[in-house]
């Protein structure tokens, strides 16, 4: 069996994302392995420009910041666990920016949170899950929110 000894987690801070870094947590242990959180946010500008619309020029930059603060506490949320944790933030398409920085990373397994996207916009676009497992570099494992009913 290979040797986990790096994992990527894609973060949208849904519950979902929430409950693959969970896991991740503890395959970390049990591998030893350190984690690499990542968060994604789509670049929309060209949507705007339809509009005849530019996103204000500090836009990009504090959605970047928020986004790495919010890494931050949630690598800090989960200090006590004794895993090593890295966070990146990228204005990336997130089902590419997953495979590129699990490549960078040398990741040897992603866990990911997926969503059940139904009707047309799934068939039509597809999940960033369903991209990723069949784009990665390495073994995917998607991961449902936990249900608490």
């Amino acid at each position: 069996m290979p040797k986990i000894r790096k994992i990527l987690v894609p973060i949208d801070f849904s519950d979902d994302s929430r409950s693959a870094l969970k896991l991740a947590v503890q395959f970390a242990k049990s591998f030893e392995a350190k984690i690499h959180l990542l968060h994604c946010y789509q670049d929309f500008v060209g949507d705007l420009s339809a509009y005849d619309l530019a996103a204000p020029e500090d836009f990009y930059h504090e959605l970047h910041r928020a986004a790495g603060s919010k890494l931050d506490a949630l690598r800090n949320e989960f200090k006590s666990e004794g895993v090593p944790m890295s966070t990146e933030v990228c204005g990336s398409l997130p089902s590419e920016a997953i495979c590129e920085a699990a490549t960078k990373n040398h990741a040897d397994l992603i866990i990911m949170g997926t969503r059940g996207v139904s009707g047309l916009k799934h068939v039509i676009l597809g999940s960033v899950a369903e991209r990723t497992v069949r784009s990665a570099p390495c073994p995917v494992l998607t991961v449902k929110a936990e249900h608490t009913d």
